[in-house]
């Protein structure tokens, strides 16, 4: 699969993924937050928390699901750019924050629509 087609894909996964938490009541603040530690796709605002969302996604189910997809290391990299963000952006800094994950599978043969999984407080740091 070429870079741009993955792009593209994990593009598509991030805009269902707003659409699916926005439809849930949360707001969007931020996409895409890059720093040299990593990146967070969603930051968004879910009553007086702010949740700092990871999306994956797969376009086939051979190797697993996508919340698979977000082990220990990939844990590590949100966390140390959760702790960037919050650096940079002191107004946030007093939200109680949750990291939540958005796992984007193929639906069962023949559907249409993926399965869009939201995983509240999927993961916390160790401090």
């Amino acid at each position: 699969m070429s870079p741009d087609s993955t792009t593209v894909r994990g593009r598509q996964g991030e805009d269902l993924a707003c659409r699916h938490l926005e439809a849930q009541g949360l707001r969007l603040l931020e996409r895409n937050y890059r720093c040299r530690a990593g990146e967070i796709d969603l930051v968004m605002l879910d009553g007086g928390a702010l949740v700092l969302v990871e999306v994956r996604s797969r376009s086939t189910s051979n190797h697993g699901g996508a919340a698979a997809t977000v082990g220990a290391r990939k844990q590590q990299r949100f966390i140390r750019a959760a702790r960037h963000l919050m650096l940079t952006r002191r107004d946030w800094r007093s939200l109680p924050v949750r990291f939540d994950v958005v796992a984007i599978d193929p639906g069962p043969a023949g559907a249409a629509q993926p399965v869009v999984t939201w995983i509240r407080d999927a993961f916390r740091t160790r401090e």
